[in-house]
């Protein structure tokens, strides 16, 4: 099972925003939104400096393919009636210009994220599911408020590097990949593997998987095409619960 393969650029289009639109309803449904902060955006298949994202205050329950705008890196809004988040802005058009690789972006102030951002570490090789992240996340170790000005999302740019994800401190946790289903999976289990690390910090001192096992697992569990695969059934499950976000 691979991703699927498009005839034309309309096609793609669809699908990616389908995709988007699908990937906010299983983060309202995963508890990830807050108020109105987080974003998902997916590059345009055709525009490469445009971004698809969602609109400035929608719940991300109510999202559907149609409601998504679509934004240049000048943070102008070129298709859609409605606002952007300038914070999305400022965000994800510096990573998504720093990372061409990147066809998605995804950012949200989830409960266990949030939390062990506030620590300033990265995470360990705790789990086999964290040593997805191994030596393949990093730390934005610079919170200076709401992220409005672009500078500071090209340092968050800078700090994610070359990495999947990145920890946001005292904020939350960005992750990326080259399908909207792997941005969001990345996402998705990343937040629970800083779930796992605080639960298990709390009880006592976690046993650490060894540097060599932990490198090989995350050429398992960590690659491209697995991160696109573990989305799928998330994916199937949400299209069969809410299909109305397809429209």
């Amino acid at each position: 099972m691979k991703p699927p393969v498009f005839s034309s650029i309309e096609e793609e289009r669809q699908h990616l925003k389908q995709k988007l639109a699908g990937a906010f309803r299983l983060f309202s449904k995963f508890g990830f939104d807050e108020g109105v902060a987080g974003h998902i955006t997916a590059r345009d298949p055709e525009k490469k400096d445009h971004f698809w994202v969602n609109p400035f205050g929608m719940h991300f329950s109510l999202i559907k393919a149609s409601d998504l705008i679509l934004c240049n890196h000048e943070g102008e809004v070129v298709e859609g009636n409605l606002p952007v988040n300038r914070a999305a802005f400022a965000i994800h058009s510096q990573v998504h210009a720093a990372r061409p690789d990147v066809i998605a972006a995804a950012h949200a102030h989830s409960v266990y994220g949030k939390s062990w951002s506030s620590l300033g570490r990265l995470l360990d090789p705790i789990t086999q599911d964290a040593c997805a992240f191994y030596n393949d996340h990093s730390l934005f170790d610079d919170y200076t408020g709401v992220v409005l000005d672009v500078e500071e999302g090209q340092r968050i740019g800078k700090a994610l590097a070359n990495n999947k994800a990145c920890i946001l401190r005292n904020h939350g946790l960005l992750t990326v990949g080259q399908t909207v289903d792997e941005a969001a999976w990345w996402f998705i289990t990343m937040e629970r593997s800083c779930q796992a690390q605080l639960l298990a910090e709390s009880a006592g001192k976690p046993v650490l998987i060894d540097a060599e096992n932990a490198e090989v697992t995350r050429g398992q569990v960590g690659n491209t095409q697995a991160g696109w695969f573990q989305f799928q059934p998330l994916w199937n499950r949400i299209v069969k619960e809410q299909p109305d976000f397809l429209d």
